[in-house]
């Protein structure tokens, strides 16, 4: 703020700070080279909201994602995801249904981090339609440590705790987001280090993992038989052919592999490119060298279930490899991915691998 000169007239009065004048016959205004400069947004702001317990992330002064964490969900997630035209790239259900959307798996919800077997409890499939919770577990956030906006990027830092339905805490989570976004470019990094307080916990082998993302009707292969789809605990969904107008998804991984033929393969990264609305659009996952578990398996449905699963090893190599991850108590793993949203164009062979390397060194 520019100080102002105290004016001395035949007055006692005592000029404020401030525009107003205080009968003394004349007025503190600012010349124009004495205006106070314009304050100029970041790029990328975070605004957090705790009434709503949302952090919304704008980019440009669009809209690009929230970090939500109601009560009414088992774990915190990123929703909806846009892209920089404004499209959602995620599916609206259970929370905002869109006309022609499936209601297949409640649990199936933006972006998240989860899985199947933690010392026995499902993470990954628990949902409010879920009543018995006892062979469950829940991811609650305990606390928002820091949110940065800025030009370059956005940062948020998040703590949750992963418990049963005791209230026990099997393991604690620390989360760091990075939100950058440039011209048609999205990215969103996800960092995150899971530590067992207080014994020993297990991941076993299952294929319901671990980094998810239930993508929009319009990127899902087009649907050609009827499908029933089994989860680690026998629990079966229908998934149903429907129509196929304006479905256009298509999967690539860093292997060459295609469409559904991605599902229990490992590679460094998987594409999947389609249209919204007349807009080119392809999401990448990208894994990383030093995750547990790397090359990640791919646990990517055609019905629009896009996730990486480095720890189900077992289960989606058809017994030929197998992990059975585990931490003792006080120890840490850490898990790094990277999703990109490319919009506006179909990307050109070799632009997600070109990232892919850019970013894993």
């Amino acid at each position: 703020m520019i100080l102002h000169k105290k004016l001395l007239f035949n007055c006692t009065a005592v000029i404020a700070l401030s525009a107003m004048t205080f009968g003394c016959g004349a007025a503190d205004k600012k010349t124009e080279t004495e205006q106070e400069p314009e304050v100029m947004k970041d790029r990328i702001e975070l605004v957090r909201d705790d009434v709503a317990k949302k952090v919304d992330v704008i980019i440009d002064g669009e809209f690009f994602t929230s970090y939500i964490y109601p009560d009414s969900l088992e774990k915190p997630v990123l929703y909806p995801i846009n892209t920089a035209n404004g499209n959602a790239i995620t599916r609206g259900w259970p929370i905002t249904p869109r006309p022609g959307e499936r209601v297949d798996h409640p649990h199936h919800l933006g972006l998240w981090f989860n899985y199947g077997d933690v010392n026995g409890l499902d993470f990954w499939n628990n949902s409010a339609a879920i009543k018995d919770k006892t062979k469950y577990g829940h991811i609650v956030h305990k606390s928002i440590n820091s949110v940065k906006s800025g030009n370059e990027e956005g940062v948020l830092e998040v703590s949750l705790d992963w418990m049963n339905d005791k209230g026990e805490v099997l393991l604690t989570e620390n989360t760091t987001f990075i939100f950058k976004g440039k011209d048609n470019q999205r990215t969103i990094d996800r960092i995150a280090t899971l530590t067992a307080p207080n014994g020993e916990v297990k991941l076993t082998d299952n294929k319901e993992g671990m980094l998810g993302l239930r993508t929009a009707r319009q990127l899902e292969h087009p649907s050609n038989k009827p499908e029933i789809f089994t989860d680690a605990s026998g629990v079966a969904t229908d998934v149903p052919t429907m129509n196929n107008e304006g479905i256009t998804g298509m999967y690539l991984s860093s292997e060459g592999i295609k469409g559904d033929d991605v599902w229990g393969t490992r590679g460094d990264w998987v594409s999947l490119k389609g249209k919204i609305n007349d807009e080119n659009i392809s999401v990448a996952i990208l894994d990383f060298p030093s995750n547990p578990g790397y090359p990640t398996y791919w646990h990517a449905r055609g019905y629009g279930l896009f996730a990486a699963n480095p720890l189900g090893q077992k289960a989606l190599s058809d017994g030929k490899d197998e992990l059975n991850f585990k931490l003792a108590q006080g120890e840490s793993a850490t898990f790094k991915y990277r999703i990109i949203i490319y919009s506006n164009e179909s990307v050109i062979d070799g632009q997600v691998n070109k990232d892919y390397i850019e970013w894993a060194k």
